[in-house]
């Protein structure tokens, strides 16, 4: 039987070792309004929302026009 060699796990910080560079965080402040700043915050939640009801809008409106024209009213 061949006995394996142990992984290493432990991060080597010798003179050599590679340099690891900082994380840098870029932060740029916007001042928006009331609304602008709703949207900015439920956009995803909102956005979807808005579409569907449109959609349901729209088929809505062709169903009664389609019924309109059938009636000949």
């Amino acid at each position: 039987m061949v006995k394996h060699k142990k992984k290493r796990n432990k991060i080597y910080t010798g003179v050599d070792a590679a340099i690891t560079k900082p994380i840098i965080t870029r932060i740029s402040a916007v001042n928006r309004n009331k609304i602008a700043q709703w949207w900015f915050d439920n956009k995803k939640i909102a956005k979807p929302i808005l579409i569907t009801s449109g959609v349901v809008i729209f088929v809505i409106l062709m169903i009664f026009q389609i019924v309109r024209i059938a009636t000949g009213g």
